[in-house]
């Protein structure tokens, strides 16, 4: 379940109320859109704030607004909606990117660190044409996908569990065995090209 940001504030301790977060219907997943106050200074939002962009040399630090939001030292951005409950299905279009994290993340990780770096959050790694798992900067190998134009992520939030799709055959390639403490948040690094998520479906079916 992804609840209104009122009601999150009322049962969430956990750092929610810092994020703006969205009703959606019971069957259907979370809609979601960028935060562009927690981008780090190299990546620019696009498409209406659902697609990210790294630049080499980005934003000056000084033209970024300041909030504690944001992240300092690493290309990480996360979503707006938090997940409480529930399972959730969105996917990500990758474009020209090598080098790309994708996964979900606790609300009040640290904006000094990168996703995948500590054990507050639960990522798929894209590098040197090889699929990880990573938590706590430990990687696992993943084997049976290769260099992807779209991938999907399933979140099963009761189950403790977070799953890389494939599209193309609508299965299951890897699943993570999560820890979650409280309410999650789509999470994304990059270090080149663009990644454009797309978010609001129903948990595909075989799923």
């Amino acid at each position: 379940m992804a609840l209104p940001f009122a009601r999150c504030l009322r049962l969430c301790s956990w750092g929610a109320k810092r994020l703006g977060i969205a009703a959606t219907e019971a069957r259907r997943g979370i809609s979601f859109k960028l935060e562009e106050k927690t981008a780090h200074s190299s990546l620019a939002l696009f498409r209406d704030d659902t697609g990210v962009k790294y630049g080499l040399v980005g934003l000056e630090p000084s033209k970024v607004a300041l909030n504690v939001e944001r992240f300092r030292e690493w290309a990480v951005v996360l979503a707006d909606t938090a997940i409480t409950s529930g399972r959730h299905y969105w996917e990500v279009t990758v474009k020209r990117s090598q080098q790309f994290r994708i996964g979900v993340a606790d609300v009040d990780m640290s904006r000094d660190s990168c996703i995948g770096a500590d054990d507050h959050s639960w990522v798929f790694t894209y590098a040197q044409r090889k699929w990880h798992t990573m938590l706590a900067n430990e990687k696992a190998p993943v084997e049976g996908i290769g260099q992807p134009e779209k991938v999907g992520l399933l979140l099963e939030y009761e189950a403790q569990k977070l799953s890389l799709v494939d599209v193309s055959q609508v299965s299951v390639v890897h699943t993570i065995q999560t820890d979650f403490r409280g309410p999650v948040v789509p999470a994304f690094a990059l270090w080149d090209g663009e990644l454009l998520t797309h978010s609001g479906f129903e948990v595909p079916q075989g799923l």
